[in-house]
């Protein structure tokens, strides 16, 4: 019987091509835009916990209040606080960091980028800490002024000609020999930075005491809790106020993943919107007041509706496996993977709103009498 039905409604579908494939086409374009939209997402979730996983469970990230990303307006910390922090003990180092924009020129073109200034002790350490470290050249070393380590794109896409080590690059009218390039991050933040010595870069942009960022290396993960508020009271003796935050690698990691799983409510919820179409569609294309039993009507709205999700599942991971790649040129490296949850869950989505937009135009046309059916044919 199933088999029966399955042929009726398939053979109504080509009949009503035109009326058909419109209605397939937007709950293609729905079910498309929500699969690449949660592909992408989830991949870009996984990225960046990734990334702070290489950031480190034993990091403690101090900064002023309202901080989010260089260039972000707020609070500083100062030579101070740094002071009043360096004899807590259990503390392996400590990495303070200032930031700023600045133009760079490279064999007579110009780009601006990011100048990050950090002191050269316990650099290579920090670094080779969250396994990544040089694709070629060295570190900075203790007592050297105008020298610079630049992230990967830096070298390779920032300028026309490529920057290697040994190459000199200008940094706000002063010149700087390159002695190192890092390896590839997978963040524009890391890979289009230039770090040079923190104390020539507060002469260089006449920054005597500010730092934005210091990062605390902790002897053990399970000292970090004790740890952060030690330091936040220690801060908070020291200044004399509560305009800073300490934060660990899972707080920031657990803010982001509320951010993003906002985001996914949103834009799955914008997507629905096509799906609603589809919907409205599907009722319109089977023709309430033209068939002839509520079964075949709703075996015609579910064949609708999986077709469209066929269509839509495989054209939005399409969509997420060729975003992917081209993120590389924005600077931000997402990782997409295709979950086969989010695949099954776009086939049988689809199907399950064809079938339940089918449910009111079957229960029309079973109640219709045969000489008001005929009176539409």
């Amino acid at each position: 019987m199933l088999h029966e039905y399955l042929r009726l409604a398939w053979t109504t579908i080509r009949h009503r091509k035109l009326r058909s494939w419109l209605t397939i086409v937007g709950i293609v374009i729905g079910i498309a835009s929500i699969i690449s939209l949660l592909t992408l997402s989830q991949s870009l979730q996984g990225t960046v916990e990734k990334q702070f996983e290489s950031f480190g469970e034993k990091r403690i990230l101090i900064s002023a209040k309202g901080f989010q990303s260089p260039g972000t307006a707020s609070l500083s910390l100062t030579t101070d606080d740094m002071e009043a922090l360096e004899t807590i003990g259990g503390i392996d180092y400590f990495v303070p960091n200032l930031f700023r924009g600045a133009e760079v020129v490279y064999k007579d073109e110009i780009s601006f980028t990011t100048i990050h200034g950090l002191p050269a002790e316990d650099l290579e350490k920090f670094y080779v800490d969250t396994d990544s470290g040089l694709s070629d050249g060295r570190f900075m070393r203790d007592g050297e002024t105008n020298v610079a380590v630049v992230g990967s794109r830096v070298a390779i896409g920032m300028f026309g000609k490529e920057v290697r080590t040994g190459n000199k690059i200008t940094i706000n009218h002063q010149e700087f020999k390159v002695v190192g390039i890092l390896e590839e991050m997978g963040n524009q933040q890391d890979d289009n930075a230039i770090m040079i010595p923190l104390e020539t870069e507060r002469e260089l942009f006449n920054e005597p005491e500010r730092i934005d960022v210091i990062i605390a290396q902790v002897h053990t993960v399970e000292d970090v809790p004790e740890l952060q508020k030690e330091i936040e009271e220690r801060l908070e003796e020291s200044r004399g106020d509560t305009n800073f935050q300490v934060l660990t690698a899972s707080q920031i990691l657990k803010q982001i993943g509320n951010i993003l799983g906002i985001m996914q409510i949103v834009l799955v919820g914008i997507a629905a919107i096509s799906i609603l179409v589809g919907t409205i569609g599907i009722m319109k294309a089977i023709g309430a007041r033209n068939s002839d039993i509520i079964k075949l009507f709703i075996v015609e709205a579910g064949i609708i509706g999986l077709i469209g999700g066929i269509l839509g599942t495989a054209l939005g991971s399409g969509i997420a496996l060729v975003v992917g790649p081209l993120s590389k040129n924005a600077g931000f490296t997402i990782n997409v993977t295709l979950d086969p949850v989010i695949i099954f869950f776009g086939l049988f989505f689809a199907a399950g709103i064809g079938i339940l937009a089918g449910i009111l135009p079957a229960y029309q046309a079973s109640r219709l009498k045969p000489v008001d059916a005929l009176r539409y044919e």
